[in-house]
């Protein structure tokens, strides 16, 4: 195992050390700040008129709201400060990720997991809101043994032709379906070496991040066919048949049995497919944002010192790719604000191409 692991990392290292030589800073005009935040944001979500709405995961005690909208570049309580009031039984308490999908329903993750003290009683929360309504549509819960006593719900992806959610549990690793008509879950590919983490630690920014997070960045594939899925501390990127997560018949070594490594890649946190195919990628050992491209090839399009752990990626109509910066890696005192940035795809790739 340890000479297996060790190879993949060669394999990335050899990669992110090439990029770094033949990838230039990127200019300013490229990288676009659109808002700023004192506070560690973690999901980001564009709905299809541009709304962005963002979410704070509840890792300290210095959380004052969980969940917001970006309006004129500044942070309002979503959808109003009652649901963000911890005080109110039907409130948010730990929220980890926010999505919107190709229906334009805005998908909420609370992970009952405040400040990774273990769920709590009633379970994660999979939250659904109409955002031109602002008012939750739906609200779906889990089932004990779906979820563990440590389990950290962490992405989610929705098919919406199946009405079927992926998650991922970066708590304790495993891969979520959930059928959105029936409300009935599973919990699959549980402590499969494709959702455990590979390593104990990342060097960013040459700070020793000594963390084991499993099953974290997903994505499903534009034709729906295929989950991808990685853990956030390794170099490995997996894929599934969803048909394989979908059919009840099969035993779990059937399905484990359809488990494919597509590549070595960086260590990301997020990922996303885009509309045209390509699935974008963290470079969180060297700030930087990769992408396979529609060819399979692995490609470092930016390298830069604000990317500062890039954590989850959004798309708008025009195609413009959105990240947040958390910062996980940092100490508190070498922190400086939490950005969301803007990117056009297209003018990085034009970049690339003229030098």
């Amino acid at each position: 195992m340890t000479a297996k692991i060790n190879q993949t990392v060669l394999i990335v290292l050899l990669f992110v050390f090439g990029a770094c030589q033949n990838t230039k800073q990127v200019k300013e005009s490229k990288l676009q700040v659109i808002a700023t935040s004192d506070r560690q944001w973690t999901g980001i979500a564009v709905s299809h008129e541009g709304r962005v709405f963002v979410n704070y995961p509840k890792w300290s005690d210095n959380v004052p709201i969980s969940v917001a909208e970006i309006v004129d570049g500044k942070t309002i309580a979503y959808p109003n400060a009652d649901w963000n009031n911890s005080d109110n039984q039907d409130s948010f308490t730990a929220v980890q990720s926010v999505v919107i999908d190709d229906k334009d329903r805005l998908w909420i993750l609370d992970t009952k997991n405040p400040q990774f003290i273990g769920v709590l009683e009633s379970g994660p929360v999979l939250y659904q809101f109409n955002p031109k309504s602002n008012q939750k549509e739906k609200a779906y819960t889990f089932p004990k043994g779906v979820f563990t006593a440590n389990s950290y719900f962490n992405d989610v992806r929705v098919d919406t032709n199946k009405e079927i959610a992926y998650l991922t549990d970066s708590g304790n690793g495993a891969i979520i379906v959930l059928d959105l008509k029936s409300g009935k879950s599973r919990r699959l590919l549980d402590h499969h070496p494709s959702t455990e983490s590979e390593v104990d630690y990342l060097i960013c920014d040459n700070q020793n991040w000594k963390n084991s997070v499993h099953s974290d960045g997903i994505a499903l594939s534009p034709d729906r066919n295929y989950l991808y899925y990685t853990a956030l501390t390794g170099h490995t990127l997996y894929k599934i048949p969803t048909t394989n997560l979908l059919n009840e018949q099969l035993s779990n070594k059937q399905i484990v049995d359809k488990v494919q490594k597509v590549m070595a890649i960086p260590a990301t946190d997020g990922m996303l497919f885009d509309k045209k195919g390509n699935l974008w990628l963290g470079g969180l050992e060297n700030n930087s944002i990769n992408k396979i491209n529609t060819n399979g090839e692995l490609v470092q399009l930016i390298q830069d010192k604000r990317i500062r752990w890039a954590d989850s990626f959004a798309e708008d109509k025009d195609g413009n790719i959105y990240f947040t910066t958390s910062q996980i890696h940092l100490p508190e005192n070498l922190r400086q604000s939490y950005d969301i940035i803007r990117f056009n795809p297209k003018q990085l790739t034009e970049q690339k191409k003229s030098h």
